[in-house]
């Protein structure tokens, strides 16, 4: 395997994907890991020995690591960068594990951001900044004027960008909140199998009781979930997609007027998981928005890719006479 020049990492709470790349950021191979919080005291150990055989084979690589990695429980801690924020200020923010040097190359770490949102609250993300920049990357187009985007998931986060510049977001914990009431809430009932066409009824149906009562707060309508089952309007099986409808909607409902400028805006790029970039896409489409959808997979590579490229163009810089 020629071309190998540095080495990718998404290392998450619970997941590390890592990855083989050349120049371009092409993947040439790949592994995955145990998450930050299976990593803790071991991050080292668990790093050397999924790239034991590539470096074995390539040599000492410089790396570039992204996610909770960098979080107050991870390898070391990156700093937040402080909104606004551009592609470079987050390239030159990068940490380096003090343990890095036993690998005969420089480990990088990317920084959060941080900032002050619409509600006044100081707000953070770490990870979806890597998305971000590989979503600037793959799509150009996001580098020029005022950009929404929303990278749905555990803690969805929705971030203005103009002229590439992240400048603001928000977060809106709707993931962990839909899994903390399916799990540990009566709201929703759990058959041992649910019909793929029921969820997508029970989903849409969902948007629609949102959209048609928006001024209605959402603990006013959680309950539905229940009294609808009860009412015998829901399947028991599709009580949790009803949920997931009810608080997509209200995070699309919410989001839309506190970060658009109008209806005419340009569409909004969803960046995350397809499967739930799609859900968000329905939810903004039952609201008269357009979206577009990227992978987020793709976008931290991209994103890695960037900061391995913008660390190259620093160092060159300071190599030059």
């Amino acid at each position: 395997m020629a071309g190998a020049s540095f080495l990718a990492g998404d290392w998450g709470t619970s997941n590390l994907r890592l990855y083989l790349c050349d120049e371009a950021g092409t993947a040439l191979d790949s592994a995955a890991g145990p998450g930050a919080a299976g990593s803790s005291g071991r991050f080292e150990a668990v790093f050397s020995g999924l790239t034991a055989a590539w470096r074995q084979q390539h040599g000492a690589l410089p790396a570039v690591l992204c996610g909770m990695v960098g979080s107050n429980f991870g390898w070391r801690q990156a700093p937040y960068v402080t909104c606004p924020a551009s592609p470079e200020q987050i390239g030159a923010a990068c940490v380096a594990p003090a343990d890095a040097a036993s690998h005969g190359a420089a480990i990088h770490i990317v920084p959060g951001l941080s900032c002050q949102n619409r509600f006044r609250a100081p707000d953070f993300l770490r990870g979806e900044e890597t998305q971000i920049l590989g979503a600037l990357q793959l799509d150009p187009g996001l580098r020029r004027g005022r950009q929404l985007l929303c990278l749905p998931g555990t803690h969805s986060k929705w971030a203005i960008l103009v002229d590439g510049v992240v400048v603001q977001f928000n977060t809106a914990p709707t993931g962990e909140l839909f899994a903390i009431l399916k799990e540990h809430s009566v709201l929703v009932q759990r058959p041992a199998t649910e019909p793929a066409a029921a969820n997508d009824a029970a989903f849409e149906r969902g948007l629609q009781q949102v959209n048609a009562f928006p001024q209605a707060q959402l603990l006013h309508r959680l309950f539905e979930c229940r009294s609808r089952l009860l009412a015998g309007e829901l399947e028991a099986g599709a009580t949790a997609s009803f949920l997931s409808g009810l608080l997509i909607a209200s995070d699309v409902g919410g989001a839309l007027p506190l970060l658009t400028q109008s209806a005419a805006c340009a569409p909004v790029q969803l960046i995350g998981a397809p499967p739930l970039t799609a859900l968000y896409a329905k939810a903004l489409a039952s609201q008269q928005f357009d979206a577009r959808q990227l992978d987020g997979a793709s976008a931290s590579l991209a994103g890695l890719t960037r900061v391995f490229q913008l660390l190259q163009a620093r160092s060159s810089q300071r190599a030059a006479p």
